[in-house]
């Protein structure tokens, strides 16, 4: 007996749709929707693809969040099976996507079929947001949708992200929000000229060092009950020309926030600010805010989620904010409770992407029982 999670996901690993190509993944999901009564709008943006599906009207909405898209996989040679041949080995699936997160998307879909199949009158609204682009820039993806969904008055009152949350066992660990993320680009001037004669010249690089020293050293703030303490981190650097006697005449420096709500855009700009206005440097800055922190609080979705893996995973999950963004910081905008649960992420990004696949099966469970508390 053939099960329809792993069937469908195999389906979805075969198309390589390498961020932001769908590469005909949504069309494989919009055929299973429509068949079972979901309107669809097609929201495609520029390169990318993207679809809002709905069923039912009356009560909240209860929507579902994933992507289509995958990363790139890298020396295909040195995987054990092709990336985009999907193989079941010991109970495992291999291949790109499989755990991040085409896994998720079709324990989605199936426990859509078999809820609307026991549920064709329920009261509330299931949806389904699906972009073709989160794993690259992510700016013609559910950024835009949100953007539509918001400018026509949708209330959408609770998402489930499929991204793999999971560390160790399925339902482990359920994100219930994420850090915020900004990017300074910091170009501090100075003086180019010979390293000979110094004093003709103002070498940015020495200028900065002080003032660097105190950046990675600053405490932005303590976190929360919610959220470990803000952090900051250089991620690149670059000055001069190659040549070992030429100081100078620009440093460039990149660095990363990932924020709590302990702290704002705001704050951290103006402390930034004050830091470079005090070392009294000649220098331009850049932002670049990917994404604000949010937080969904124990309530109706969170309790529907814990119940869920508790019912059918026998365990009591974390809630953790930890880790990098995902798209649901764009649809928390919206007012909406949001939550991830997916499957475990020990191999996402990697070669010989894998997921259990018995987890996809009781995903797709949870899943179900999900929407039952919810919309039903």
């Amino acid at each position: 007996m053939t099960c329809p999670v792993l069937e469908l996901t195999q389906q979805l690993i075969k198309c390589r749709s390498v961020s932001p190509e769908d590469a005909g993944c949504q069309d494989l999901l919009i055929d299973r929707l429509k068949a079972v009564g979901f309107t669809i709008e097609d929201m495609t943006f520029g390169d990318t693809r993207n679809f809002w599906a709905y069923r039912g009207g009356n009560g909240p909405t209860l929507a579902f969040a994933g992507h289509t898209d995958v990363v790139p996989s890298g020396d295909e040679s040195k995987w054990t099976n092709p990336p985009y041949e999907p193989t079941l080995r010991d109970g495992m699936i291999y291949g790109r996507g499989a755990a991040d997160m085409k896994g998720s998307l079709a324990a989605m879909v199936v426990a859509a079929e078999r809820f609307v199949e026991a549920n064709p009158d329920h009261q509330g609204r299931l949806a389904f947001l699906i972009t073709s682009d989160e794993e690259a820039s992510a700016v013609n993806g559910t950024v835009k949708v949100v953007e539509q969904l918001t400018a026509r008055e949708e209330k959408v009152e609770y998402c489930l992200v499929g991204e793999p949350s999971s560390t160790e066992r399925v339902g482990d660990v359920v994100k219930n929000g994420r850090r915020g993320s900004m990017t300074a680009n910091l170009y501090i001037h100075g003086i180019q000229g010979h390293v000979a004669y110094p004093h003709l010249a103002d070498n940015p690089i020495h200028k900065a060092a002080p003032m660097l020293h105190e950046l990675v050293n600053e405490i932005w703030d303590e976190g929360n009950e919610f959220f470990p303490p803000t952090s900051m981190q250089i991620a690149n650097m670059a000055a001069g020309t190659g040549s070992n006697n030429v100081i100078p005449g620009e440093l460039y420096v990149q660095f990363n926030f990932r924020f709590s709500t302990e702290s704002t855009v705001e704050s951290i700009k103006a402390r930034v600010k004050d830091l470079l206005d005090r070392h009294q440097l000649n220098y331009k800055l850049e932002w670049n805010v990917s994404g604000l922190p949010f937080l969904t609080p124990r309530g109706h979705l969170v309790d529907a989620v814990i119940n869920a893996i508790e019912h059918y995973g026998e365990i009591t999950p974390q809630l953790l904010t930890t880790g990098g963004t995902s798209d649901g910081r764009f649809i928390a905008q919206m007012g909406t409770q949001v939550v991830e649960l997916g499957p475990v992420n020990a191999t996402i990004h990697k070669i010989d992407e894998c997921v259990h696949a018995a987890d996809l099966q009781l995903l797709s469970r949870m899943y179900q029982r999900i929407m039952e508390q919810l919309i039903v």
